[in-house]
């Protein structure tokens, strides 16, 4: 049987300011943008990324638009009920965060 893993390796550059959330849990997530260019020049891909972790989130919080990164993480898929029901999207969620 294969062994399938989850890893996502991200380089690319902030696009905004990183900002910190309060959950209804109390827990808190900073979450921030990562843009990169795609491998045939042709337009750019952005990711959302979130730091769970009380040291990535003061390391993601340091971090300033247009600073160029390295992530190291896992995907997944966020899910919420909102006004119009179920809603979802797909998310890093940070491991490793370095600034290049």
């Amino acid at each position: 049987m294969a062994s399938y893993k989850n890893r996502v390796d991200l380089v690319g550059r902030i696009s905004g300011e990183p900002a910190e959330k309060k959950l209804p849990s109390g827990d808190s997530v900073v979450e921030f943008r990562v843009v990169i260019d795609r491998d045939d020049r042709d337009g750019v891909d952005t990711f959302d990324v979130a730091a769970w972790k009380s040291q990535l989130r003061r390391r993601a919080l340091s971090l300033k638009a247009e600073d160029w990164v390295g992530i190291k993480g896992v995907l997944r898929r966020r899910f919420w009920r909102g006004a119009s029901g179920v809603s979802s999207r797909w998310q890093v969620e940070a491991r490793e965060i370095e600034r290049i």
